[in-house]
């Protein structure tokens, strides 16, 4: 007889150990800490993340279409040519600033596949608000 001693039979996955959650990249923590995201809130999730995104998209529209379209062009032609536009700009501005920051924080927040892809075209529309944003400001200090 020889002493061959048969494989442990049974799953090789340690069901017991306990997981620390996702798996994460030290530039997904570093965004999770800047952002002050924790853990996925209760009842949020990736459909959620992304109609916020196309929210806060449309938002930036509507600010973008006023801008180069309504203020500049259609109110002086129907002879309405004042400073609210400006201020009209100037507050939508600021709330699709927020609205962006909010979605990247809830990409993020669900670990969406997405996150890095919609953060991205995110931040490229708040540089680009920022900018008619303080155009905006020099407008209404001159």
């Amino acid at each position: 007889m020889t002493d061959v001693q048969a494989p442990a039979l049974g799953c090789p996955f340690a069901h017991h150990a306990k997981t620390a959650g996702p798996q994460r990249s030290h530039a997904d923590e570093l965004v999770r800490r800047v952002l002050r995201v924790s853990d996925r809130p209760i009842g949020v999730s990736s459909r959620s993340a992304v109609y916020a995104f196309r929210r806060s998209m449309f938002i930036s529209t509507v600010r973008c279409t006023l801008t180069y379209l309504v203020f500049p062009f259609v109110l002086p032609a129907l002879g309405l040519v004042t400073n609210t536009g400006v201020l009209i700009g100037l507050v939508i501005g600021l709330l699709a600033i927020a609205c962006d920051v909010f979605t990247i924080r809830r990409f993020f927040s669900v670990d969406h596949k997405w996150r890095w892809h919609f953060s991205t075209v995110a931040v490229c529309v708040i540089a680009l608000l920022s900018v008619l944003l303080v155009q905006d400001v020099i407008h209404l200090a001159s």
